[in-house]
């Protein structure tokens, strides 16, 4: 039996677009390990029996009749995917940056497994970096498996293992298929055909129709009804990327959540929103009281039998970029987000880090799934919150520093945030588009001043 695309996957397939990738990717910057880069490729290569769909490609039936499936790539080659670069001296974060920028702004080759990963050596200070590239569509629950995942430990001397056989599985042809999309559709007429036909004829219909898998409930329904705010965000996007990054002490977080309550997430939020204030403020837009900027929030929820599970709700979310103060930001965003927390299926923190270990990619990937359902006349910006484990991890005996998500944009919007939380520190990804956005570094650096405030604030 062949693995078929979900509908909602399909759609993503058929409708992305040259100038807006979906790939998720990641950022990690690591000790360099005992075995340099080697030492990394040979572990990746020797895990990647535990990430099977990396080495599968997405085969399109003859004639549409069905969604497409996944078959093994005969031709796979692991140098095709793991590439290597270098940074020349000095090796900055600015050098390192503009690398990620320009592999970002690069579609993946839909013709290949869906991924790719970068080893980057030159970094100062005796460092190198992973930038990982992966497709969605490979990621279809919390179940999935990163290539990130497999990559860390939680010890420096963890054993790598021997690369496993592989032996690819013949090719299905054309004939084969068909066959397989004409029997699978006579035994279930109603889980075939219709999407396929629905992307080729119409393909956004298609999206906005399978709207409700991607996002789950929409509880902000008030919100929903109302076009976003106009704003500078929502412009034509071009092919290119620009990427900024930021840091906070997650202590210096908490610190303000206990001074003024709410949840780290509300404290993050709030400083988003400020951030954001201030950065259309430097660009000379009008920002009065009653000014907002909508979000769309995915939360990790637990499936129907209560248990924590891998479905992602999207919420809007208005953030008052028009409220000058910083107190009363945290407050309406507490109370705005408490609506989403008390319906009492949202996972918490702990939970989603228990279940799911390390794996930002993943859950950031299921947040741009969730928001490629929706339409983006909806809202402004995608900003995504991941927990991860609060203690070291090594990637063939080096440490992992730090490790920034990059989410990717959708039509018409210029800019989306990522967040994941390791080791004490919470670490901002902020991919821009490079024309209408293309001050994203401003809009980085007041992230990190707006946490300085709210802790000063809090003092």
């Amino acid at each position: 039996m062949m693995e078929r695309l979900s509908p909602l996957d399909a759609s993503f397939f058929y409708l992305e677009e040259p100038g807006t990738p979906m790939h998720v990717g990641g950022v990690l910057i690591l000790e360099t390990p005992p075995g340099g880069l080697d030492a990394l490729a040979s572990l990746i290569e020797a895990r990647l029996s535990l990430v099977p769909r990396y080495r599968q490609r997405v085969a399109e039936v003859p004639g549409h009749l069905a969604d497409p499936v996944w078959v093994d790539d005969p031709d796979f080659d692991i140098a095709y995917h793991l590439r290597r670069s270098g940074l020349p001296r000095p090796g900055t974060e600015t050098q390192l940056l503009e690398l990620v920028s320009r592999l970002t702004s690069r579609p993946l080759d839909r013709r290949r497994p869906l991924w790719e990963a970068y080893l980057v050596e030159g970094l100062g200070s005796g460092r190198v970096a992973v930038v990982t590239k992966t497709h969605p569509a490979l990621v279809d629950g919390l179940g999935a498996v990163d290539i990130a995942q497999v990559l860390l430990d939680v010890s420096p001397d963890a054993p790598a293992p021997e690369p496993a056989p592989w032996h690819p599985r013949p090719l299905p042809s054309g004939v084969e298929l068909v066959r397989s999309a004409l029997e699978e559709y006579r035994r279930r007429p109603s889980s075939l055909v219709g999407a396929a036909r629905a992307v080729v004829t119409d393909a956004r219909t298609t999206t906005a129709r399978l709207g409700g898998l991607a996002g789950g409930l929409l509880r902000t329904a008030t919100s929903a009804i109302l076009p976003a705010p106009h704003s500078p965000l929502n412009a034509p996007v071009g092919r290119q990327r620009r990427v900024a990054v930021a840091c906070a002490d997650l202590d210096d977080l908490k610190r303000v959540r206990k001074a003024h309550g709410g949840t780290v997430n509300d404290v993050l939020l709030t400083v988003v929103t400020g951030a954001l204030r201030e950065w259309l403020l430097s660009r000379g837009e009008p920002v009065v009281n009653g000014t907002s900027v909508r979000a769309l929030v995915p939360v990790s929820e637990q499936d129907d039998e209560g248990a924590p599970g891998s479905h992602v709700s999207s919420h809007l979310v208005d953030l008052p970029v028009g409220e000058p103060n910083p107190r009363v930001r945290l407050t309406r965003l507490t109370y705005a987000m408490r609506g989403i927390t008390q319906h009492g299926r949202s996972v918490g923190a702990d939970s989603l880090i228990e279940l799911s270990g390390f794996a930002p990619s993943t859950l950031h990937a299921l947040g741009a799934r969730a928001a490629r359902g929706l339409s983006r006349r909806l809202f402004n910006l995608v900003v995504t919150n991941v927990p991860g484990p609060q203690v070291p991890l090594y990637a063939a005996g080096g440490r992992m520093l730090q490790v920034f998500p990059v989410v990717p944009l959708a039509r018409g919007q210029g800019l989306s945030i990522g967040m994941t939380s390791y080791d004490g520190t919470v670490f901002f990804g902020l991919n821009a588009d490079r024309d209408s956005v293309g001050d994203v570094d401003v809009l980085a650096d007041l992230i990190e001043q707006q946490v300085a405030d709210l802790v000063e604030a809090s003092a």
